[in-house]
């Protein structure tokens, strides 16, 4: 009976070191971060004020009540530049709701805000993205290889640098023409070299690791090692970069909206709307306030969600 226990004791312990090797994995870089972001504050309203946006932006055609672009003449008693009306902060029930007011074509305030959450978003990321790819492409390949092509390409980078961002995104419309598509190449290209000079400063650290130095002993070529030993392990700070980014570029893009180079009217874009009523913000303020608030709360979104990453990523802030 003795033995017999005793088997079944080992036999216990041996399921339950099992089942510890199958569910209690170690923390990976990843989910280590994840785990510390979940802890920062700032992070945590930052991400979910970025995702209130995103589901605004998603679900805009069923959020606002009318079409951005089509006027109300006719179909209600509105007037050009009316003021916010709400049933529930006093206004009378028997005059048509807006939110937000009208604007001077007599469209609905508050549609164009949700719908414009659409254009701003799709700005920020999609210039983000094409930054951030094409510019750590060229600082990866820079940094690792070295040389006469990485002091070109890095020279060629400060010169982009050395100009006010905003200037230069304006010079590269004005030679492009004036749209959405070209201010998104703009404001892409003026960030990039932010971009390629992170990605090059980690390929110089990391290039030098003895993992890497194996890798090349063991036969890997230089793509090879670029692509699966390098370039995954740099992408920490890009991803804090990439975040703030996305707010830098909304900005960019409503200033070039702004001055005319970017969105046309009629589409409903932030910065095109401070544009056209920025002479009525004594007469009808709202119709600068609203498009105003909204790129507050969105910049104000990532750059909180950016700075928990950064918190989260660093470990010189997690000691």
């Amino acid at each position: 009976m003795t033995s017999l226990s005793r088997r079944e004791a080992m036999e216990r312990l041996a399921t339950e070191a099992s089942k510890e090797v199958l569910y209690d994995k170690p923390l990976t870089q990843w989910r280590l971060a994840l785990k510390r972001f979940r802890g920062r504050k700032s992070g945590m309203v930052g991400l979910f004020l970025i995702s209130m946006l995103v589901l605004v932006a998603i679900f805009a055609p069923l959020i606002a009540p009318y079409e951005p672009n089509d006027p109300l003449i006719g179909d209600q008693d509105v007037a050009r530049y009316q003021k916010p009306c709400i049933h529930l902060l006093g206004c009378p029930d028997d005059q048509p709701q807006h939110w937000m007011g009208i604007d001077g074509n007599v469209r609905d305030q508050y549609s164009r805000v949700i719908y414009g959450s659409r254009i701003s978003l799709q700005l920020g990321f999609f210039t983000v993205t094409l930054a951030l790819v094409v510019g750590s492409a060229i600082g990866a390949v820079a940094g690792y290889r070295g040389g006469w092509f990485d002091n070109i390409v890095m020279r060629f980078m400060d010169v982009i640098l050395g100009f006010p961002s905003l200037l230069l995104a304006i010079a590269i419309v004005a030679v492009l023409g004036q749209g959405l598509r070209n201010a998104l190449i703009a404001i892409a290209i003026v960030t990039m070299p932010g971009y390629a000079r992170v990605m090059r400063a980690q390929v110089l650290a990391i290039k030098e690791s003895d993992y890497v130095s194996a890798s090349r002993a063991l036969g890997a070529s230089p793509t090879q090692i670029l692509l699966r030993r390098v370039i995954p392990n740099a992408l920490t700070p890009l991803v804090v970069l990439a975040s703030l980014g996305v707010a830098t570029a909304i900005l960019e893009a409503a200033g070039l909206s702004f001055l005319g180079l970017g969105a046309q009217p009629p589409l409903a874009e932030w910065g095109s709307m401070l544009a056209a009523y920025r002479n009525q913000v004594f007469t009808a303020p709202h119709l600068v306030f609203y498009p105003g608030l909204a790129i507050m709360i969105t910049v104000l979104g990532f750059n909180l969600m950016g700075d928990g990453l950064r918190d989260a990523l660093d470990p010189t802030l997690n000691r």
